[in-house]
């Protein structure tokens, strides 16, 4: 994904010795993983940023937009979608603000609460986040560079992180 020539060594397994050698035995195993998800991160959002920038959406937009295709009626209030992709109101209001200059998602008043207002995909966003899928798909998801049965237990053992974390019950 990088278009950098690698390193001819494996940095974090550096880091894991020098913390060894400082003394830190114990909290190596978690700093190497604190550090290899970070960087992973790093380089699947860099696979994700550049299969998006194309279609003109980052990945909080695409998630927004998906959230509200896959919704039963196409639309969400604002609050719950940032309930459901856990984050701050003011990032969903961001997100919302972007899609609907783009004519992607246009505001609707709540019809029983008038103090709640809904998010509604568009026609055309709804085309854009279908298209950024099959994007994605192809260019990202179907092959992050691990295998299946990897992927799966990478998975787990990041769903029983978070759940410890209290990111879920």
């Amino acid at each position: 994904m990088s278009s950098r020539r690698p390193l001819s060594f494996d940095p974090i397994a550096e880091a894991v010795e020098n913390w060894r050698n400082a003394g830190w035995d114990a909290a190596a195993p978690g700093m190497a993983l604190v550090t290899s998800v970070m960087r992973t991160h790093q380089i699947l959002l860099a696979g994700v940023d550049a299969t998006l920038a194309p279609l003109g959406l980052t990945f909080a937009r695409f998630e927004v937009l998906m959230l509200l295709d896959f919704s039963r009626s196409g639309r969400l209030p604002m609050g719950k979608i940032g309930q459901r992709l856990q984050v701050h109101p003011a990032s969903v209001t961001n997100a919302i603000d972007r899609l609907e200059r783009d004519g992607l998602v246009a505001r609707r008043p709540h019809p029983t609460d008038g103090r709640t207002t809904l998010a509604a995909i568009t026609k055309d966003g709804r085309r854009l986040a279908r298209r950024a899928a099959r994007a994605l798909n192809s260019g990202v998801f179907d092959d992050v560079g691990i295998d299946g049965a990897q992927v799966d237990q990478v998975v787990a053992a990041l769903a029983q992180l978070r759940h410890n974390a209290g990111d879920f019950e």
